[in-house]
Order: C-alpha cells, then sequence, then structure tokens
C-alpha cells in the first residue's frame, strides 16, 4: 500500500481510503466490521465516514454508521487510524438531508452541533479530516472558516476538507482562508472515475497549484465499470437497480450513473481491462490512484467479498498503453454521466 499527504498538511494516508456510506443500510454491522478489518489487515490506515450516513438518507437510520465505525475503532489503536466525517451541508438535487430535519447549513449552529453528536457516535474526541458535505454557497465562507479554524484550535479537528464542491467554491474558500488566518480546506471530495472525469476540466488545475489532494469518491462509478448493469442488467439490492426503480431525485441519480452512454463506455472499458488481463474494477481504482492530485481514492462495498478485485490494485501501476487505450473511449464518448 502507497502513502500521500493530504494537501499541505503532516497527516499521510494510505493511497486507498474505505467508504462507510453502505454501513448500516446495505450493509448490516457485523458483515461492516469484517470488511473494515479486512481493510485494516491489507494496510489501509484511511476511513470515511459522514453524519449523513448511511444511504439512501433515512431518518430512520441516520447516524447509524458513524455507531459502526465507533465501535470498531475501540478496537484498534486510534492513533493508527486516520478517521474522516463531515458535516451535511444544505440539501441539494440529489437528497434531502435527514441531519437536523434537513435544516442543514454550513453556519456556526449546524457545525458546532454536527461536530459535537459525530464525536459522539465515533467515540472519539478528535476528528483527523472534518469536511463540509455539500458546499454552503449562501452562507458567508467567513462564519463556515472561522468556525472550522475554532474546532482546530479546541483540538477536536486536526485538518478540514470540503466535498462536491466547485472550483469557484474551493478557490473562495482558500482566499478567504489567506485573508483570515484561518485553517484552509487541505482535500476536496468529489465524484471522479472513468466514466465522470470533469474534475480534470477545472478542478484539477486548481488541486495542483493550491496544494489540495482530491480524495475522489465513487471510483468506480457506483459500482457501473464492474460491468454489473450491462446489457440491460438490474442486480438485485444493487443501488442503482433500487434507485430506478423509484421516483424523484434518486431516479435522477440512478439514470445519470446507468444510462446509454455510461453502459457503452463501460463496454469499452471492460474490453481494455480483459485484454491487460485485469479485472475491470481493479483497473477503474488503480486508475483513479494514478493522478498527481489524488491523494488517497475512496471506495465502497456492499460485502466483504467484493473487496478482492478493489485491494489487487493496491500496488498496480498501469501501462502507457492501457492509459492510451483508456483515454481514447474518453475523447470518443466524452462526459458518459453528463
Amino acid at each position: 500500500m502507497q502513502h500521500r499527504r493530504l494537501g499541505r498538511s503532516a497527516i499521510v494516508v494510505s493511497d486507498i481510503c474505505m467508504g462507510t456510506m453502505t454501513f448500516g443500510s446495505q450493509v448490516d454491522e457485523a458483515e461492516a466490521l469484517r470488511v473494515l478489518d479486512r481493510c485494516h489487515d491489507a494496510g489501509i490506515n484511511f476511513y470515511d465516514t459522514a453524519e449523513g450516513y448511511p444511504v439512501p438518507p433515512d431518518v430512520k437510520w441516520v447516524g447509524r454508521t458513524e455507531e459502526i465505525v465507533g465501535k470498531w475503532l475501540k478496537t484498534k489503536p486510534r492513533d493508527a487510524i486516520v478517521l474522516a466525517t463531515k458535516v451535511s451541508g444544505p440539501s441539494h438535487v440529489w437528497f434531502r438531508s435527514p441531519c437536523r430535519n434537513g435544516m442543514t447549513a454550513l453556519d456556526r449552529r449546524n457545525i458546532e452541533t454536527a461536530i459535537e453528536a459525530s464525536l459522539k457516535r465515533l467515540g472519539t474526541d478528535y476528528i483527523d479530516l472534518y469536511q463540509t458535505h455539500w458546499p454552503d454557497h449562501d452562507t458567508p465562507y467567513d462564519e463556515t472558516m472561522e468556525v472550522l479554524h475554532e474546532l482546530v484550535q479546541a483540538g477536536k479537528v486536526r485538518i478540514t476538507g470540503c466535498s462536491n464542491e466547485t472550483s469557484w467554491g474551493l478557490m473562495k474558500s482558500l482566499a478567504t482562508a489567506e485573508r483570515l488566518g484561518t485553517v484552509r480546506y487541505q482535500t476536496i471530495q468529489n465524484n471522479f472515475s472513468l466514466n465522470n472525469r470533469r474534475f480534470e476540466d477545472e478542478l484539477a488545475q486548481v488541486c495542483r497549484q493550491e496544494g489540495v489532494s482530491l480524495i475522489p469518491y465513487s471510483p468506480i462509478a457506483g459500482g457501473v465499470l464492474s460491468g454489473k448493469y450491462n446489457g440491460g442488467a438490474r442486480p438485485e439490492g444493487a443501488r442503482f437497480s433500487r434507485y430506478l426503480a423509484m421516483e424523484g431525485r434518486q431516479a435522477q441519480m440512478g439514470k445519470r450513473f446507468v444510462n446509454d452512454r455510461s453502459i457503452a463506455a463501460t463496454e469499452r472499458f471492460m474490453a481494455i481491462a480483459a485484454e491487460a488481463g485485469l479485472d475491470p474494477v481493479t483497473m477503474a481504482v488503480a486508475w483513479s490512484k494514478q493522478h498527481d492530485f489524488v491523494a488517497s481514492t475512496i471506495v465502497g462495498v456492499g460485502a466483504e467479498g467484493q473487496l478482492d478485485p478493489i485491494l489487487a490494485a493496491a500496488d498496480l501501476v498501469l501501462s502507457d498503453d492501457v492509459k492510451k487505450a483508456i483515454n481514447k473511449v474518453s475523447r470518443e464518448i466524452p462526459y458518459p454521466m453528463g
């Protein structure tokens, strides 16, 4: 397992991070604990959760993921684990946050309320990486960065990051932090995969120039790049099988990930992987890790058995020929997820 620094901070993490958003809904506690132990044994020291997990967002189980992670955390030396969680920003197009009756924002009250609840559920007195889960472009960045700074000063947080942020929002936060003399965002957690390369358009350059690390989520495009939705398949229990059967926001999200263009691209990526003798999941994770602006790639599973092809990417470096073949598909089917 390789290790990289988060932004300009002192924190160094494994280049694969275990995401936990299915723990407590799709994945029960016993299976979640097995997954976490397996990842730890494989050398992963970086784990990501959020106050709003598990998904799909629902008040009946909100916070359960942090409770499961907290239970597991008690079995490991705390200082050997880099723990990340998130405060919910305002609800956006894909979901309504179940936290605080959906009245979430990145103001002082919400952030202070969220951190105390997360610390309690996780059973720890500090968070290594505390992230804003969705941007809040209507709340002044001064207020957000000032309260995050106070959490670091109080020892409750080591470093801060953002998630699902825009180029404007990331630059605005960095400029605000520099002006006020507060902590800055060291990381950004956005969607990035073979089927969604939009991060390379603008945000990658921001990260390079400003010393911010991307910790991408959905490197397997929500499971699509495994090929399990090819040919119109709808695997029982799979996230987008459920979402596509729903209405409203979840259905919209399902159609963004599973559509004619994303399936066409996936089929071609799978052919490249097969020719290289790789599992397509292994290739997708390895591809994500091979970017200079990426510190650690966040993976997720619905069962322990799904870890095998992910962990196979730990020390894999894709050849130039494989990368050229991948880029050819991306040129011919640009932006499969819109």
